[in-house]
């Protein structure tokens, strides 16, 4: 865990937020800043800084599993996920997350 990384404090219930979805390891929860009606995160538990950090595979399919069973139990079946991977790429947190966003139809490049 980081101290100063509010994904580690959320995800290990420093900051109160309802989990849409959690095990053990990820949690799924609702992104304070929207960009489409329905949009979460998924974030290990564990402080990993980017995709290129992460080195374990049960860890990489509970990520998966969590999106699938996150966005089952809301009843979503057409959806869009992002992972951004460097500042560059658009990534302002550096804790390891998954976006999923739904509610609204989506045209590439992202918009």
């Amino acid at each position: 865990m980081n101290n100063s990384c509010i994904f580690c404090k959320i995800a290990n219930g420093e900051i109160p937020t309802d989990f849409v979805y959690q095990t053990s390891k990820v949690v799924v929860f609702k992104d304070i800043n929207p960009q489409a009606p329905v949009h979460l995160l998924v974030v290990p538990k564990a402080h990993i800084e980017t995709l290129n950090d992460l080195n374990d595979g049960n860890l990489s399919a509970e990520l998966i599993d969590a999106i699938k069973e996150a966005t089952k139990k809301l009843g979503i079946k057409e959806y869009r996920t992002v992972i951004n991977t460097g500042k560059s790429a658009g990534q302002e947190v550096f804790h390891l997350h998954i976006h999923i966003m739904a509610g609204r139809e989506f045209s590439w490049p992202a918009g």
